[in-house]
């Protein structure tokens, strides 16, 4: 019975629906995470009687055809990358980026990876890492005598030492954007890597055209919804109940075929 199959593929997708929902609620609190949507397509159809078919030799057609479905797989898990909320933490060396962009990351295979978690610090040289101590590039290096730190809407990094009035430049901040950030590649670690569906990165100062700006002493917070989150698992769970009855309601009438008698 091409139904227990059908609905068993209906309970898998809901299945990774759900666990991409729990991804979305687990990192409510991770800076500068992008939820994700679970899509789906339908399977191949079995055509029992084609539309369009010549019914008689008077040149009639069928109209609609007989076409039986054979269930739902998984299409994509759609990154949506609207912005987040900014949070005041009053860090010195925590940015958000309003708008598009991302930071760039030196990983320590030597290749450049994107982040969205402005959540800085800087390592025993003064340079400027990100949380696991990976570099951000361009290069910044704080002075050990600096007093202050200033980060500008256009990534301008200056410092202010002691008996200096005025402020020197330590260097200049970039971000990356890409034409298709759904398409960029999730390392874990709150990092991404381009990919061949995201295209090449393009890089270019803050606040320029197509490029958000910097706030600093700010944190970008997760875009989870937790309401529309917990109405999307309670919609995947109906779901998943209702295929389960599909299978129940099947096995019923194998059984009831079973027991027939001549």
């Amino acid at each position: 019975m091409q139904a227990l199959r059908t609905a068993a593929t209906g309970m898998s997708a809901q299945q990774l629906n759900v666990e991409v929902i729990s991804n979305n609620i687990a990192n409510m609190n991770t800076v500068g995470f992008k939820r994700q949507r679970a899509e789906f397509q339908d399977l191949l159809y079995q055509s029992l009687e084609r539309a369009g078919a010549q019914s008689s030799d008077q040149g009639t057609v069928v109209p609609t055809g007989v076409q039986i479905g054979g269930g739902v797989k998984a299409g994509s898990t759609y990154r949506i990358t609207s912005q987040g909320s900014m949070t005041r933490t009053d860090n010195r060396f925590d940015m958000a980026i309003q708008g598009r962009g991302y930071f760039q990351v030196l990983m320590p295979s030597g290749e450049t990876a994107y982040t969205r978690a402005g959540n800085m610090a800087v390592n025993d040289q003064g340079q400027l890492v990100t949380e696991d101590g990976y570099l951000v590039q361009p290069a910044i290096t704080i002075p050990t005598d600096a007093m202050d730190v200033t980060v500008s809407k256009t990534g301008q990094v200056q410092v202010t030492k002691a008996n200096t009035p005025a402020p020197e430049i330590a260097g200049q901040l970039e971000l990356a954007t890409f034409i298709n950030e759904a398409g960029l590649e999730a390392l874990g670690d709150n990092l991404f890597m381009e990919s061949g569906a995201s295209g090449a990165a393009t890089t270019g100062s803050p606040g320029s055209t197509g490029i958000g700006q910097i706030l600093q002493n700010y944190t970008e917070a997760s875009n989870v919804d937790a309401v529309s989150e917990i109405t999307a698992l309670i919609v995947a769970q109906r779901a998943y109940e209702m295929n389960s009855k599909v299978i129940s309601t099947a096995d019923e009438m194998l059984q009831a075929a079973n027991q027939v008698k001549s």
